[in-house]
C-alpha cells in the first residue's frame, strides 16, 4: 500500500471536512498528476471510494434531521440514471487513448466550472448577509424552513450532476450544491449539505456499479483512498470551527482552476498568466462586490471593525 497515496487522501479528506467540497474534485486530478493513474481508472477508483464513504456522513445528517427528502427524491430521479449513463458514454467511445483523453478533458472543464461555482457560492452567501443586515430579508429561521419543490429544474440539476459524476467523479459535492443554493435560497447551509450528501449516496453507488461492471476499478488505489480520506474528513470537520472556511475555499478554488487548465492541456506559461489574472482581478472584483453590498473592502477590515465595536461595548458596560 502506497504511503504517499494514504497521505494525499488524508490531506484531501481534511479539506473536504473543512469546506464540504466533494473529494472527487481534488482526488481524481491528484491521482492523474501525482501518481500517473490513467484518467478513467482514477475516476472509477474515486467513485467507488466515494460510494464507501458517503453513507457515514449521510447518516449524521439524517439523525440531525437536516435532509430535505422531497428534494432528495427529485434529484435522485435525474442523477441515478444519468450517472450510470455517464459511465456508458465514456465506454461507448471505445477502448484506448481516445476514452482517456475524453475523460481528461471533461474533468478539466468540470473542475474549472466547480472553481467558478465556489465564487458564486460565496457571492450568494454575502448577498444574503447584506439583505438580512438591511432588513430586506428575515434572518434564517432556527427551525427547518419549508420550501416549495421545483420538480423540473431540480430533476435537470440531478441529470447534469449525475452525468458529470459518471464521467469525471466530480459534481455531487460541488456543482449540485451550488445549483441547490440558487434554486432554494431559503435552505440553511446544513440542510444544503445534508440534502446534497444524502442524494449523492445512490448517485455514486449507481456510478460505482457501472464502473465495477466495466472493470476499471483498481483496488490498490481505491483502498488507500478510503483508508486515508475517512479519518481526514473527520479531522477536517473538527477543525472547521477553528480555521477560516473562506480562506480555505479561496485556496481550493485556485487549486481546482489550475488543475482544470492542466487537464485541458494548457501550457505552463499560459496557466501562470491565467493564475495571475484571476488572483489580481478576482481580489479586486471581490473587494468591489463587498463594497457595493455595504461591507468593507476586505475581510480583515471587517474583523478589525467588529473587534473595535466589541471593545467599545465592553468599555461602556464597565462605566
Amino acid at each position: 500500500m502506497d504511503p504517499g497515496l494514504l497521505a494525499v487522501a488524508l490531506g484531501i479528506g481534511v479539506v473536504v471536512g473543512l469546506t464540504g467540497m466533494g473529494g472527487g474534485a481534488l482526488m481524481t486530478p491528484a491521482l492523474v498528476f501525482f501518481f500517473g493513474v490513467p484518467p478513467l481508472t482514477a475516476v472509477s477508483s474515486d467513485v467507488v471510494a466515494s460510494a464507501a464513504m458517503k453513507p457515514a456522513g449521510s447518516w449524521v445528517h439524517i439523525k440531525n434531521r437536516t435532509v430535505n427528502w422531497q428534494l432528495v427524491r427529485l434529484l435522485v430521479y435525474g442523477s441515478v440514471p444519468a450517472a450510470f449513463g455517464g459511465v456508458l458514454v465514456a465506454h461507448l467511445m471505445g477502448p484506448g487513448p481516445e476514452v482517456q483523453e475524453f475523460v481528461k478533458h471533461a474533468l478539466g472543464v468540470v473542475l474549472i466550472i466547480a472553481s467558478l461555482g465556489l465564487g458564486v457560492r460565496a457571492y450568494l452567501r454575502l448577498r444574503e448577509r447584506a439583505m438580512v443586515r438591511d432588513g430586506k430579508a428575515a434572518p434564517l429561521p432556527t427551525e427547518r424552513p419549508e420550501v416549495t419543490p421545483r420538480p423540473v429544474p431540480t430533476i435537470i440539476v440531478g441529470v447534469i450532476g449525475g452525468l458529470m459524476v459518471g464521467l469525471t467523479s466530480v459534481g455531487s459535492g460541488s456543482l449540485i450544491i451550488i445549483a441547490l443554493m440558487a434554486l432554494y435560497p431559503m435552505l440553511r447551509a446544513n440542510q444544503l449539505v445534508g440534502t446534497d450528501l444524502v442524494q449523492a449516496v445512490p448517485l455514486v453507488v449507481a456510478a460505482a456499479v457501472a464502473h465495477l461492471m466495466f472493470g476499471d476499478v483498481d483496488w490498490s488505489i481505491t483502498l488507500p483512498v478510503i483508508l486515508g480520506s475517512v479519518p481526514g474528513t473527520y479531522l477536517g470537520a473538527q477543525l472547521s470551527s477553528r480555521v477560516s472556511g473562506g480562506l480555505v475555499r479561496r485556496a481550493l478554488a485556485m487549486v481546482l482552476f489550475v488543475a482544470g487548465l492542466k487537464l485541458l492541456g494548457i501550457s505552463n506559461e499560459v496557466t501562470l498568466v491565467a493564475v495571475v489574472v484571476v488572483v489580481v482581478g478576482g481580489t479586486l472584483a471581490w473587494a468591489a462586490i463587498r463594497r457595493s453590498l455595504g461591507f468593507p473592502f476586505f475581510t480583515w477590515q471587517a474583523r478589525r471593525l467588529a473587534k473595535a465595536a466589541t471593545g467599545r461595548s465592553l468599555d461602556e458596560e464597565q462605566r
